[in-house]
């Protein structure tokens, strides 16, 4: 366990310092692809960008909340002191086709779930809440990013916010309406809510997601079911 939290901090923190050292060396321009989860568990509720979030650095989660907040900071000192050309997105949870079935995230694990026909598990009273943003618009957002002269950071997401229960609820809906749930202790310093504010991005970039969770869902699905049933065969 602490071999893999571990790393995840090591990757976060080391792996973006040698791609900046790179990016001084070979003049590169440097994509951070940061997250949500530096708001920690946020007391800003929608999350703005000049929000600096509430993050427990000793929690279980802190190796990936942590972890990204430094590489923020390296960024940000490689641009200041070096003259790195850096941008920065925050990405907020996205999902699509062509996920790891298996990945534990929560769309894909629902998704699963229900095609399986086991109970989709929500954790804890499953009224903690996400915003959730298909493929097409994130990498539709970092492109434009990229092409822009903004350093950031840009929320990159989608304002609409699901409860679990309410996501769970779209998943029957498109999966299987005979699906059940599954309620089971929640994870430490798991966030209550969030979601985007994405004024900046929408001004700055003129970004805005186009696809809603129940548009993308159905094209994330249809992927599964092909994958999920051959490994059936």
């Amino acid at each position: 366990m602490f071999f893999v939290l571990n790393n995840a901090y090591k990757t976060n923190v080391m792996g973006t310092l040698n791609m900046l050292g790179l990016a001084k060396r070979i003049g590169a321009k440097f994509l951070l692809t940061s997250t949500s989860e530096v708001y920690g568990d946020p007391l800003e509720h929608p999350q703005k960008e000049t929000y600096w979030g509430h993050v427990n650095p000793t929690g279980v989660r802190s190796c990936y909340d942590e972890g990204k907040r430094t590489a923020e900071t390296l960024a940000m000192d490689y641009h200041r002191a070096a003259d790195v050309e850096v941008r920065i997105a925050r990405i907020f949870n996205s999902y699509g086709p062509r996920m790891c079935i298996d990945d534990g995230r929560v769309v894909s694990n629902f998704v699963a779930q229900a095609l399986r026909r086991q109970p989709m598990t929500v954790y804890g009273d499953g009224k903690q809440t996400r915003s959730f943003q298909y493929v097409s618009d994130l990498v539709d957002g970092l492109v434009t990013l990229m092409e822009s002269e903004h350093v950031g950071p840009f929320n990159l997401g989608n304002p609409g916010e699901f409860t679990m229960l309410e996501l769970a609820e779209v998943v029957k809906e498109i999966v299987d309406p005979s699906a059940t749930i599954e309620f089971k202790p929640n994870t430490a310093d798991d966030p209550h809510k969030r979601r985007p504010d994405i004024t900046k991005a929408n001004e700055f970039l003129n970004w805005e997601p186009k696809v809603s969770l129940r548009e993308g869902l159905p094209l994330m699905v249809n992927d599964f079911r092909k994958r999920v049933f051959e490994d059936k065969k």
